[in-house]
């Protein structure tokens, strides 16, 4: 499977020191396996006036058998839950990989109003299940990211 990853600089070697903690996933290198998100998030760097480039990785994804992986296929209550604990740093998992929806602006909206108590759970999955996830793959441990091969890279 060939992923992208959207940044200002080349990541040829992915590490773990550099991502931040209270993200989706938690820490993690973040890829996804479709093209135009990865452009999309190159933009957030061009509007500051930085370059914007796609890394670009190749995962055999029978690989991920040795890993422990979690994915989520929908919004659900699960990912909600899940996407709470990493942004409030309370996530205590040990998975290698989780694969599931991005948070786009729309999706967070919705997670904000709940994180801050302005909706219930039900509300926030009711207006998530009319949203079309993207898709994110965050390699959580150095065992995941060995897994990776940068392919190569093309600014935007």
């Amino acid at each position: 499977m060939i992923l992208y990853h959207g940044s200002f600089l080349e990541i040829a070697k992915p590490d773990l020191t550099h991502s931040r903690l209270n993200v989706d996933f938690g820490r993690g290198f973040y890829v996804t396996p479709l093209h135009e998100q990865a452009v999309k998030w190159c933009e957030k760097f061009k509007r500051r006036g930085k370059s914007g480039i796609v890394s670009i990785f190749e995962w055999n994804e029978r690989s991920a058998d040795s890993l422990k992986v979690l994915q989520f296929d929908s919004y659900s209550e699960k990912w909600l839950d899940f996407i709470l604990n990493c942004r409030s740093m309370r996530d205590e998992s040990d998975y290698d990989v989780v694969i599931g929806g991005v948070a786009n602006d729309k999706v967070f909206n919705t997670v904000e109003l709940f994180f801050d108590g302005l909706i219930d759970k039900q509300e926030a999955i009711k207006r998530l299940r009319y949203e079309k996830p993207n898709l994110q793959i965050c390699f959580r441990t150095e065992r995941a990211l060995a897994q990776i091969s940068f392919r190569g890279s093309e600014k935007i």
